[in-house]
């Protein structure tokens, strides 16, 4: 990114949104940051302005050219039910608001990078998957979930935007599900519980990828965009069977037979509301992705490994007190300006 560079990050009101933010304030060679949502950010986001606005509205195609940025970030995709985002309008937010958003780049004179906060759930989770994906094997297995088809789509979206205009640099980042002691999202919540289930006769490997990671690859992919998909996971992977013994939980094995009512009530418990289908797939067969890319072309160094995530999940919440647990964020500060645009 050149010098003094501007920012615009969509979806700044999200977690990853507001912590890029936080990350890009402290960053030197980066100038002016700017963060559009629909609602003001739960946190304080310094010097970051705030700018009111859905960019699934056609309105966003007239105020990005305004705003002037050098790199934008799209951290608005969604990939679970949540406050404000229910699950009857994920497909609107994460497929519509990306066509919108893309629409609006294509009007922005002398920007130079898109990076897309997207998911490795483009891959899916198989029975005759490798065991780590790399970046060109999207697409060749089965798209059999919602979730996995809005990513597919958008990622269709994003292509085809990256074709037909060679000189921005377009970076797709593919990230793993991220765990953290702060976090508070359904892997989180699944770890959680008292008693947790499993599939009977299946021990998926999965790739936990640590919170501080999850911030530090998406803040220097922004700082030093490349062309193409990256995947953001961990180096390693960890057993679910492993994971659990590390967090102390006991397990349940759960039949095959009732395995998908019981997701489908855990999803309901975790605020996952395709647990059934992605969770089901994901802690049946798994899913490893391969960081090459992420070290050698974006650059970034991981703290963490799969098992030193899980076990810095772990060795946190047990030291966090009762009533620390679950969403452990800054108190809400209302200290960024702010615009409204309706």
């Amino acid at each position: 990114m050149a010098r003094e560079g501007r920012v615009v990050i969509a979806g700044v009101a999200t977690h990853w949104g507001s912590e890029l933010a936080r990350a890009l304030a402290r960053s030197p060679g980066v100038g002016q940051i700017i963060g559009i949502d629909t609602s003001e950010p739960e946190v304080d986001l310094g010097r970051t302005e705030f700018v009111e606005a859905d960019i699934r509205n056609p309105v966003i195609s007239r105020l990005l050219p305004t705003l002037e940025p050098d790199v934008v970030v799209h951290c608005g995709i969604v990939g679970y039910p949540e406050k404000g985002r229910p699950s009857r309008a994920l497909h609107d937010i994460n497929v519509i608001g990306t066509l919108q958003l893309l629409a609006a780049c294509e009007k922005v004179k002398n920007l130079k990078a898109l990076v897309v906060r997207g998911s490795a759930a483009i891959y899916g989770s198989s029975p005759s998957a490798p065991a780590f994906f790399t970046e060109d094997m999207a697409r060749q297995f089965p798209l059999e979930t919602r979730f996995q088809r809005d990513i597919g789509e958008l990622e269709g979206y994003f292509d085809n935007f990256a074709r037909r205009h060679p000189s921005i640099t377009c970076t797709m980042l593919r990230f793993q599900t991220e765990i953290g002691a702060g976090l508070d999202n359904p892997l989180t919540r699944y770890l959680s519980l008292p008693v947790v289930p499993t599939q009977m006769g299946w021990d998926p490997r999965l790739q936990p990828l640590h919170a501080a990671d999850a911030t530090g690859a998406l803040t220097a992919a922004t700082l030093n965009p490349v062309r193409g998909a990256v995947n953001v996971a961990p180096d390693g992977a960890i057993s679910l069977s492993r994971l659990l013994r590390l967090a102390g939980k006991p397990a349940i094995g759960v039949p095959p037979v009732l395995s998908g009512l019981l997701l489908s009530r855990v999803g309901s418990m975790v605020g996952s509301g395709d647990m059934e289908n992605d969770g089901q797939l994901l802690l049946r067969y798994g899913r490893g992705c391969d960081n090459r890319r992420l070290r050698e072309d974006v650059g970034y160094e991981l703290a963490f490994d799969a098992e030193g995530a899980a076990r810095d999940f772990v060795a946190k919440k047990s030291a966090s007190s009762p009533l620390a647990a679950g969403r452990v964020f800054p108190a809400p500060h209302p200290g960024s300006p702010v615009r409204s645009v309706k």
